[in-house]
């Protein structure tokens, strides 16, 4: 996961003068909302974030976010949903230019280098909050999709994502819990 690939994205300004975005306020707000998530759930889990902690991040009322999104769950599905892009992103971008599927998967893996460690616990407190059946059908659902996508975007077959998928997961790991780089495996990442 490229840390320019899992960092918050900036509020997007159109026209001369930074003015509002044809998007406007309330998307703008919900992209505050969502990275203010990010670094809370991240912290403290599904169950022990709270939409108060979420508002003071972002900057905003508790009740605002409950006019963005109709539930706490709802913020967490979106909240993970932007994490799952922006590893699929990383790859993507680290994956360009690749001569053959083993090249990109070497380059995506290479990503990991540069992980953003809130994105990677906010992604593994997606795994850890899946015992609720509702989470778990989304969190497996953005699984299968990036599965899939590394697929698309690096030519491999199923057998080599899949392993791709498996060395991620100890990547992701051992960068959420800052494991010494002695005990990583060497570069490259991915790949034959």
């Amino acid at each position: 996961m490229a840390k320019s690939a899992t960092e918050p994205s900036p509020t997007r300004r159109g026209g001369a003068g930074g003015g509002r975005s044809p998007r406007g306020a309330a998307a703008d707000r919900r992209d505050q909302v969502l990275d203010a998530a990010i670094a809370e759930f991240a912290e403290h889990g599904f169950h022990g974030a709270s939409t108060p902690a979420i508002a003071r991040r972002a900057g905003i009322s508790q009740p605002y976010i409950y006019a963005l999104f109709p539930s706490k769950k709802a913020v967490f599905l979106a909240a993970h949903t932007r994490v799952v892009d922006r590893i699929r992103d990383g790859f993507a971008t680290a994956a360009e230019g690749a001569r053959d599927p083993g090249d990109a998967l070497r380059r995506a893996g290479s990503s990991f280098l540069d992980a953003d460690r809130e994105a990677l616990l906010c992604q593994l407190q997606g795994y850890a909050a899946s015992g609720d059946p509702e989470l778990r059908e989304h969190v497996r659902g953005e699984f299968v999709r990036l599965f899939d996508e590394v697929r698309a975007i690096t030519g491999a077959s199923r057998d080599e994502v899949a392993l791709f998928i498996a060395g991620g997961m100890f990547l992701t790991v051992a960068g959420a819990l800052d494991v010494p780089r002695a005990y990583w495996p060497k570069p490259p990442y991915g790949g034959s």
